[in-house]
């Protein structure tokens, strides 16, 4: 049975789907037949992973409000391994659509439940908000990356977002753990993005992730080119890191693989 995890923080800009596209490549590289889904209405996932989001007829939002069989709208990617469950903008109207359904909050767990026995992992991108998506998105999960930069406000909203997935745990999630805190857009040479490593781990000890993401050129560029970086600059410090965050996650749940 595949493992669930969802890559939120309802604050921007802090690498969210940049983690889950280039997570989610990794360790398809690595041999885990791997789903991404794009649950943010930006669908920069989509779009990242080599599809128009304006050529998108069907997404995850049809099959949470309509009922549309997701079988139908798993697409491929460059990536052996790897496949996709596209967003596009009509997601924004899910959550209105959703408020007078009965068991709103789980309609993404029922629609994953149907393929996760398919796939060794399930990673989904999650909007930068706590609204009835990402809820939706933290009930389906069995856990959640919580992607933080190395910057001035890092910690700024991280209370928020852990109450919220309190709250998940007791009502509508017991299992829902925190797979970890991942550092992103770490500069070496910045003595805040130092400061901000130490303040994190301090805190949180061992709920953060060993690799520690860097701020990269070829990161940013890769997904104009509709490609992860490990396609697109496979040696490159951004590759090599979401690579080792792969192979973390997958000691870390029992599932190395031994060549």
């Amino acid at each position: 049975m595949g493992k669930v995890i969802a890559i939120a923080n309802q604050k921007g800009g802090v690498g969210k789907t940049t983690t889950a596209m280039n997570l989610a490549a990794s360790l398809a590289v690595l041999e885990f037949k791997t789903l991404v889904i794009d649950a943010d209405p930006q669908a920069n996932t989509t779009s990242g992973l080599g599809h128009d989001p304006k050529e998108i007829d069907t997404s995850i939002y049809e099959c949470m409000v309509d009922g549309i069989d997701i079988h139908t709208i798993i697409l491929k990617t460059e990536i052996e391994n790897l496949e996709l469950v596209p967003s596009h903008i009509d997601l924004v109207g899910a959550e209105v659509e959703m408020i007078n359904l009965e068991n709103r909050e789980e309609k993404m767990k029922s629609v994953i439940h149907l393929v996760k026995d398919k796939y060794d992992f399930v990673i989904i991108d999650c909007s930068p908000s706590l609204g009835l998506i990402t809820i939706n998105a933290l009930t389906a999960a069995n856990s959640v990356i919580i992607p933080v930069q190395c910057e001035y406000f890092a910690l700024e909203g991280l209370g928020k977002l852990l109450h919220t997935i309190k709250i998940i745990q007791t009502r509508l999630n017991p299992e829902l753990e925190i797979e970890g805190i991942l550092l992103t857009m770490y500069d070496v040479r910045l003595r805040l993005s130092n400061q901000v490593v130490e303040e994190v781990r301090m805190h949180f000890k061992n709920m953060v992730f060993e690799t520690i993401i860097p701020r990269n050129v070829r990161l940013s560029e890769s997904p104009s080119f509709g490609l992860p970086v490990i396609a697109f600059d496979a040696e490159g410090k951004g590759a090599v890191a979401y690579l080792n965050l792969a192979h973390e996650i997958a000691v870390k749940n029992g599932k190395e693989k031994v060549n």
